[in-house]
Formats: structure tokens, sequence, C-alpha cells
């Protein structure tokens, strides 16, 4: 869930309204209430695993005083739902959640309004049971449906309306089943992947055998009856009746298809060198700058380190996958992206048509934080689907695609200098952080991003990645910026403008590396200073709600008393997620053995309200997973001219027998706004296992992923 808040928010002086509600004001966007006593809501986020659809029903339950059962979700679709933006940044609750909360207790507002208007009772005097408004002497005097034909929805909402106080919500607060779990259990329809339409045509495309090269021709395939070649420029597809047909025939085509090739990556093992290299010829600016005031303590100690990455796959457990069917001159495609809107700008400007020409229907996919392949593979569906009017086209990557293809999240480099006081007090900081900008999704640049559109005839340049500003989260800058009260600090920024490799927002972007790197200078300043880690940390943070988390996980792990074993060891780390987002504060304890394993895993978080207690804590554990993961095994390989870790072999993730043993506690603070919880354990998670590296081997770490060659490496 990374990127910018959601859509456009217009300035143009009308009151502003909570969350994405602001750039989609009026009710019936969000809302219907069908003859039938179901209500129906409409979100513009989705849902990618996080539960979205099961908060959303729970906060609109509330604040319309109706069953959770009674709502239904509409898929979201372009023209039909609000444009909400990305589904991304962990922002669905904190935007999505507000917009939705808002525009119910609006409704409800509307409708007690209308409802005592035609009644005659006092407004104060009428109570809600089930959607039904009851009289003082519970006889019914109305209910949503029966005013539905009365157009109360087609109004902006107001500012004033007021959702109702903490204590008075019933629905909101408390675990309720997910919504979307039991067809996801049971096996039934619900992924795109398993999307089938009657008369359905199947696609795979030809890939070029690596990196920008370019389709010198094509030569005689035998091409089995229903089934055809397609080609624009260098990209180059087939399409079959049956599945089986399509890949068969594909790999005769790559057989006999020539393409010229040029070195367009860097030497794998001089990668940092390379960023380095690179960064000097890129494009640099200050995230931050402050000079201590006076009354600070001379810097007596300091501490330089640099902390490196590799490219990072999303490695999504089922490959990308969309269906797209031409009526006429308009195309409708199915497609598990984050943002609908965004990726229907992008396939309009790729097929050189108008928007309204592009219908994107969002159906779920099988795991995705971050932008994979989905958008790709959704414009590459379209494409091939030309070819077919009228008849409805699946394109599925397969898993070499989805690993070798999608964008990955950029390798990058973090330099760090800190300094002390002589009684060990933090005085000053100087970081330095270089990468590729992490935001490649479409619908954000006048130029589609999306692979295929480089490939065709006439086709639209690569650009390099861009970064969000700090104030939407930053990419590369995320969580760059320390947390800890620091009189002194200069943290600077090299976006590069050259990639060759394909970058875009993966989960916590930036916030992988700087967590790390900051929390790990922050352990070698409190061994310098003698301190235990965590009180070092503590006497560094002014901010209550950061203390809280820290004490909270250290006492769920017992971090005070914890005892010491050879081969074993616990690290402890925390940060705010974007400085701005959710905290979280993560014990790790680690087994050395033929290499690093994570064994069990303490988390607290504060993610301000709790919606659902049980689906914010699967936020948290999924994230420290995803987290264990990246620091032990991931890491993206590659030669001159191609990706090579395009299997499970080549790309390896953490293994069920390999998963910690977690356990989550939540503050919850039910009157305060919600803050967005998919991403904030994740770079805490990393930090903490390489401390607690350090606690059992005394190595300090300084590259992912932690395998026996980079420790090896920290102690050369």
């Amino acid at each position: 869930m990374s990127g910018f808040s959601p859509g456009a928010r217009p300035d143009d002086g009308r009151p502003k309204l909570p969350g994405s509600m602001h750039a989609n004001r009026r009710l019936s966007q969000w809302l219907a209430f069908p003859a039938d006593g179901v209500v129906t809501l409409k979100p513009g986020k989705v849902e990618i695993g996080q539960g979205i659809l099961t908060a959303l029903t729970q906060i609109a339950a509330d604040e319309l005083d109706v069953a959770p059962a009674r709502i239904a979700l509409a898929r979201t679709t372009t023209g039909e739902s609000p444009n909400e933006g990305v589904t991304s940044g962990s922002l669905s609750i904190q935007d999505g959640g507000s917009a939705v909360r808002h525009a119910c207790a609006a409704t409800r507002a509307i409708f007690l309004q209308v409802i005592s208007q035609r009644t005659g009772v006092p407004i104060e005097r009428i109570t809600v049971e089930d959607g039904r408004f009851l009289g003082p002497d519970g006889a019914e005097i109305g209910s949503y449906w029966s005013l539905a034909g009365a157009g109360l929805l087609k109004t902006e909402a107001p500012a004033d309306a007021q959702p109702k106080p903490p204590a008075a919500r019933r629905v909101a607060g408390r675990s309720i089943a997910r919504l979307d779990l039991p067809d996801k259990v049971f096996g039934a329809a619900r992924f795109v992947n398993d999307l089938r339409l009657p008369g359905m045509l199947h696609a795979r495309v030809v890939r070029p055998p690596s990196r920008r090269a370019a389709l010198r021709g094509v030569g005689e395939v035998a091409v089995p009856p229903g089934a055809q070649v397609v080609r624009d420029g260098s990209f180059l597809a087939v399409i079959a009746e049956r599945e089986w047909e399509a890949e068969a025939l594909a790999t005769r085509v790559a057989a006999r298809s020539t393409w010229e090739e040029t070195d367009t990556l860097p030497e794998a093992d001089a990668l940092a060198e390379w960023l380095d290299e690179a960064g000097a010829r890129g494009e640099s600016t200050v995230v931050v700058e402050r000079i201590a005031d006076g009354g600070v303590g001379a810097a007596v100690r300091s501490v330089t380190r640099r902390f490196h990455r590799p490219y990072i796959a999303h490695a999504s457990v089922a490959p990308s996958c969309a269906v797209a069917r031409w009526d006429g001159d308009v195309v409708q495609i199915w497609s598990h992206t984050q943002g609908v809107y965004n990726l229907r700008d992008d396939v309009a400007t790729t097929l050189r048509t108008t928007t309204d020409k592009v219908v994107v229907r969002h159906m779920e996919g099988a795991g995705c934080y971050g932008h994979n392949g989905a958008d790709d593979v959704a414009l590459e569906a379209a494409l091939i689907a030309r070819a077919v009017p009228g008849r409805p086209l699946r394109l599925f990557w397969t898993r070499a695609e989805e690993l070798g293809w999608a964008p990955f999240s950029p390798a990058m480099l973090v330099e760090i200098e800190a300094e002390q006081a002589a009684d060990g007090t933090l005085v000053g900081w100087r970081s330095r952080i270089t990468s590729n900008g992490h935001s490649g999704r479409p619908g954000r640049d006048p130029n589609p991003t999306l692979v295929a559109a480089s490939y065709l005839a006439d086709p639209f340049p690569v650009k390099p990645s861009i970064n969000p500003p700090l104030a939407s989260g930053g990419g590369a800058q995320r969580n760059g910026v320390p947390f800890y009260r620091i009189p002194s600090m200069r943290i600077g920024l090299r976006r590069l403008l050259e990639m060759p490799v394909r970058t875009s927002a993966l989960r916590g972007l930036g916030a992988l590396i700087n967590v790390w790197s900051i929390e790990a200078v922050m352990d070698e300043l409190a061994a310098l200073a003698g301190e235990d880690p965590l009180d070092y940390r503590l006497r560094h943070l002014d901010d209550a709600r950061s203390r809280d988390v820290l004490e909270r996980a250290a006492a769920m792990a017992g971090w005070r008393g914890r005892a010491r074993r050879e081969g074993w060891g616990m690290g402890i780390a925390a940060a705010r997620y974007k400085n701005g987002g959710a905290w979280a504060a993560v014990v790790a304890e680690i087994e050395a053995r033929e290499r690093i394993f994570c064994r069990r895993l303490w988390i607290a978080g504060d993610a301000g309200e709790v919606v659902n207690p049980d689906g914010i804590a699967n936020q948290f554990e999924g994230g420290a997973i995803h987290g264990a993961s990246v620091a032990l095994l991931e890491r993206v390989t590659f030669d001159r001219r191609r990706i090579t870790s395009d299997s499970w072999e080549g790309y390896p993730i953490l293994r069920f027998s390999e998963v910690p043993q977690v356990a989550v506690e939540m503050i919850d603070r039910p009157e305060l706004p919600f803050l967005g919880a998919g991403e904030a354990s994740m770079g805490p998670t990393i930090a903490a296992i390489a401390g607690a590296i350090h606690d059992a081997l005394r190595v300090r770490v300084r590259r992912l992923p932690f395998t026996p060659e980079s420790i090896a490496e920290a102690t050369a």
C-alpha cells in the first residue's frame, strides 16, 4: 500500500472535507439505497488483502445504524466509483475510511431531517434501527429505502456533518470476520485470474530476450486455426482459443524471432559503486536542514556508516492477469490494479484515445503491496484484444514475467554520520540517500509508464521514476529523517536520472533502508554511550506515543530481563511510518545457524482509532513477515542484459516453515484519527533483525539481505 495521497484535491474555496471526500463531494458518489433494502457502498479504495472492504463496512454500518450484512460493496470501476487515486501509502482507512464515515454521517443526518419535517417528530426523538427510523412509540415512520427516490443523495456533503462519538460506536472497534476471506478459503472465483467470460480467448506476450532489445524479424510459424500473431513494433504476442495453445504458439514464435540486443544493466557485483557514481550525475536536493541554536554539547565522538540494499521484487504469489474486450471503440478491462483511474489514463494515452473510451473494472488479485505487473498486463491485454473485437481476451503472465518484468523496488545507498556529546547525547546527524525514484505508477506523467508502451512501433519514452514529495510521505527519502531529538541535522537526497531497471513502489518504499540504517546507527551510538539500546532511544524521544510503543514492545518481549544464549540474539527498533503515520516498535529474536533465522517477533503498534482489531493485527503481522523475508532472503540478480532471478529458485522468499512466531499488541486510541497500518512494521522489523544479529554474533551488517555472505563481508 505505497505512494501519493488519493485523488486531486480541489482548492476552490469550498470547505475542507475529510480524506478522499474532499475531491469526491457528492453523497451519491459513495452511497445508494436500492429498493430491496440493501445499502450500496461505493468505495474508490480496493481490496488487496488488507481487509479494507470489511473495515469500510464496519464504519458505514455504525454511522448509518444498519447491520453490516445489509451493506453491499460495489466493485470499484472508472466512471462509477469515486476517484480515490491509488490504494497505497497506508491511506485506505486514513483517507477512504474518513471519507466513508463523513458521507454516512451526513446521509444519516439528512434523512433524519427530512423524516422529521415530514412527520413532525423532533429529530432528537427519532431513533434508527437497522435502517428504519422509529418514532417515540417505537413505530416505524420511515426508512432509508422509503426515501430512496427522493434524490437526497444528489448533493454535496456538508462540512459540518458530525460522526458518532467513539462511545456510541457499536460495530467499529471490534473484530468481525473478513468479508473477502470465505471465497478465497473455499476456492470461489474471486480473483481476476479466475475470471472466465463467454467466448474468451487466451494470449501470451513474447518477451524480448533482454532489456531494451529491438525486434528485427519474425520467421514463418505454423499458426493453428483460430489463432494469430500480433505485432506492433517490438511488442509481440499471440492469441489462441485455448490457453495451452497460446503457450505453445508463443514458444514457437519466440524461437523464430530475431532481436538486436545491447548491454544495458550495470555490473551486479559493483552495484553499490554504480549507485554512487550515478548518484553523482543525478539530481541532488536537501530534504531537511537545521542547525542548533546553542546550548548543545560539543561533539566528541562520531559514527560514519554506509548501508546498501539491492533491487527487490514484489514476488506476488499469483502472476499478474487481466481480461480485456473491445466493444466498438470502447475497451473494457478487468484488472487487479491498485488505481483504476490512473490505469485508465495511461491506457488511454497509449492507445491514443480519450479516457471515456476506456473502462477499468477492479477485480482482486492474489498478493501485492505495491506496483507489481497488474497495470502492465492490463495494457497488454487491451493492445492484444484490439485484434479480436467483441471477444474477451485473457492475458496471464508467467512466473518468469512477474519476477523479471514487473517494476522493482530500487537499489539504494544510505550514508550516515552521527555525532555524540561526552554524555552520549546526540548532537548532530548528516545523511545522504541515493536511489532511483520510487513511483513509476501510471497516471502521474504525461507519458505512460507501462512496459509495453516503450516497445510499440510509435513508442513512448522511458522516463526515470519520480519520488513523491516529503509532504506526501516521500519515496527514497521516506523515513529518512530520524524521529529522535537531534539539534543539528542535514538530510540530502540524490535521485538517479539513469534507470537501467524499471523501478516503482514496493511496500514501505525507502523506509525499509532508512529505518534500518537510522536504527542501526542508534544501536552503535548506544554502545558508545554504554547504554542499553532501549534506554538510549527513550532518552532521545520527546513524543509520548513513540515512547509508548517502544516500552510496550520491550515489555512484551521481556527485553529488560533477557538472558544471553549462544547463537541467539535480540534486537529492538521503532519508527513512525512516514513520520506522520502509524507507530510501530518491534523486538526480534534470531537464531544463527547455517544462516540467520528469525524465530520470534513482538510488535507494538499505534494507528489511532482501530476499526477492526483482528484486521489491524493482521496488517502489522503481515508487514513484519514481509520484512523478515526481505531482511534474510530477497535480492534481484541480473547480468548485463537480463534479470536472472526469474524463478522461485532464483528469488527465494520466506517459506511457511521459516515464518517466525508473531505477537501484536495495539494501543487503541478511539478518540484519535485513523492511521494506516499496512506498512508501519516492515522497516522496524528489518532493523530489529539487524540488531539481533549483532547481539548474537557481534557483527553489524551493512548490506541487505542479511545472508552469510553479507555477514562475512561485515567481518572483513
